[in-house]
């Protein structure tokens, strides 16, 4: 059921943008920007330009946020690995060391 919801939530926001610009083609609007007045603008194209906007808006936010929650779950990663190193046994000895022990300890000698 989860996994029906994104891509449901895409084509009910594609049905509507295809429905208002069926029904507001032809309608003509002013567009004051802050610094620059654009007159006759369609208002298709305002709203396209709008939602794409906030598309950037929220992509950007997005990934500001995971990049966030990336550096802290590295450096627990790293606080994690440096405790483990402190707990390794330095007298442990690897299964297949260089120099293999004989069944009392003793090192063998190579003839």
């Amino acid at each position: 059921m989860i996994r029906i919801v994104g891509p449901l939530g895409v084509l009910i926001v594609l049905m509507v943008s295809m429905v208002f610009a069926a029904l507001n083609g032809d309608q003509r609007v002013t567009l004051n920007l802050g610094f620059v007045v654009l007159y006759r603008v369609p208002l298709t194209l305002v709203g396209f330009t709008g939602l794409f906007m906030g598309m950037v808006v929220m992509l950007v936010a997005g990934v500001r946020s995971d990049l966030k929650v990336r550096a802290v779950l590295r450096q627990r990663l790293e606080a994690e690995d440096r405790e483990e190193r402190a707990l390794i046994d330095r007298n442990q000895q690897d299964l297949f060391s260089p120099n293999p022990t004989g069944e009392h300890g003793e090192v063998k000698e190579e003839s």
